[in-house]
């Protein structure tokens, strides 16, 4: 129940915050106000959003995997629910590592 939730929950959010990253930076790039230009960029620019995002889409695209394996017959859904956490879990690790030492200041 939890994966089925968190995985409609994660793909609306996602719609929203990428919207949310196009439209900021299209403010960046047009010919508006400066100080318009400068609040996009702060906005597109949270390390918080970003890893946000990068964590829904984690999750989201394994317990997209999980459901796939599920509806072709693969019936070890506890199994199939840990393996995809835990891996998420560790990929999600590394991105945090990767993203602290090259991106975030």
């Amino acid at each position: 129940m939890f994966v089925w939730v968190f995985h409609r929950v994660s793909g609306v959010l996602l719609i929203f915050l990428l919207l949310f990253q196009l439209l900021t930076g299209f403010f960046q790039a047009g010919a508006a106000d400066p100080d318009v230009v400068e609040t996009a960029r702060a906005l597109h620019r949270l390390p918080v959003m970003n890893c946000v995002i990068v964590f829904l889409f984690i999750f989201h695209a394994l317990y997209g995997v999980r459901t796939i394996l599920m509806d072709l017959g693969l019936g070890r859904e506890k199994l199939l629910f840990w393996f995809c956490s835990v891996l998420g879990v560790v990929v999600f690790a590394a991105f945090l590592v990767l993203y602290a030492t090259l991106v975030w200041p």
